[in-house]
């Protein structure tokens, strides 16, 4: 199905409150306008979500744009494996995935299109968008060092390279390298030290290592409260939601505290949680309305609630327990680059032996 082109989401309802409150001449009959006729919309979302509250948001944005959404969700590679197979017949009009790097890949295999949207302009930061337009930031989340306060000292972790440290041998646990979220931040290392400080900068972290990478951030936070290891790097938001969660959840989250690195340098490297438009919608309107709808005040809310990311448009209400967290610097680094930094990033690990 085509769609007309869609106005701005506010004024979509700014439209709709004048027109409530007007009635027309009856000289002529109106035109017949096709949204009040015909079967609502269908917009096909693919996503790496996985959270229970996305029903509720999607249930929300059907309610009050009349466009029905369909969600496919899996992994964002397989994602990008079946759009890719799919081909010009794909059915997907709107990508979701976490980490400007995973956008770079949809969109280096030419799956997306550039979003033109002065309301995302004015919502969203300029730094937390595709150079292009090809994709948008919806959702951030900074990368962080927990610890175990009863065995490392704040000062000894606040700066990214403190992780080289020989203060913390046999002490760090991480993920393993492939992890897009430890490509991203090593790509921004890269741009920031440069690549031989980068290589020097992992292999020492490597020397640093409790045991092999393993698990996801949560279960280097286990790893913590089980005392395996004192340090890891870790989402802020999984240990958010540890200690806003089941009391066992909230007993593993005490074993640690948060630090944001590099406040008196670079800041803290935050990433995001983004949407594209792809390249063979025939959606395209509705697919640019809910993404614009994502970035109101209500979409942000919906959107952060439960995964406890920050919202990405400026003053937008915070999911409950972030207050608990200090403000920070984040970051300037261009998520824009970080894809372009991927098989660098992989290549310092694999030469530093992050497995």
């Amino acid at each position: 199905m085509r769609f007309a082109r869609a106005l701005p989401f506010a004024a979509l309802f700014l439209t709709s409150s004048l027109a409530a409150g007007c009635t027309p001449k009856a000289a002529e009959p109106a035109a017949p306008v096709e949204a009040a006729t015909a079967e609502p919309a269908v917009l096909h979302v693919y996503s790496a979500r996985h959270y229970d509250g996305d029903k509720a948001m999607y249930a929300r944005f059907e309610e009050v744009s009349g466009v029905k959404v369909e969600v496919f969700e899996s992994k964002a590679p397989q994602l990008l494996e079946k759009i890719t197979a799919e081909g010009a017949a794909s059915p997907a009009d709107v990508i979701i995935v976490s980490d400007a790097g995973m956008l770079h890949k949809f969109q280096a295999a030419g799956l997306t299109q550039p979003i033109i949207s002065p309301a995302l302009d004015a919502a969203i930061p300029t730094r937390l968008k595709e150079a292009s337009g090809h994709w948008v930031g919806l959702a951030r989340r900074a990368r962080v060092i927990a610890y175990d306060p009863a065995k490392v000292k704040p000062e000894d972790v606040d700066q990214y390279t403190d992780l080289a440290s020989p203060k913390l041998k046999g002490k760090i646990c991480v993920r393993p390298s492939k992890d897009i979220y430890n490509l991203s931040l090593m790509g921004e290392l890269i741009g920031r030290m440069g690549e031989e400080t980068a290589t020097a900068w992992a292999r020492s972290v490597v020397a640093n290592f409790a045991r092999p990478p393993e698990g996801g951030d949560t279960a280097q936070l286990e790893a913590i409260a089980a005392g395996q290891c004192a340090v890891a790097i870790v989402n802020h938001y999984y240990w958010m939601r540890a200690a806003t969660g089941s009391p066992e959840e909230q007993a593993m989250a005490a074993k640690s505290k948060l630090s944001f690195p590099d406040q008196d340098g670079a800041g803290t490297h935050v990433n995001i949680t983004g949407a594209a438009i792809t390249a063979n919608t025939d959606a395209k309107d509705a697919a640019l309305k809910l993404i614009e709808w994502l970035a109101t005040p209500e979409g942000q809310v919906m959107l952060t609630a439960e995964t406890k990311e920050f919202p990405a448009a400026a003053g937008a209400t915070l999911p409950a327990g972030l207050e608990q967290l200090p403000a920070f610097k984040e970051s300037d680094f261009a998520l824009s680059s970080l894809g372009e930094s991927q098989a660098k990033a992989q290549t310092i690990f694999d030469t530093a032996g992050w497995n």
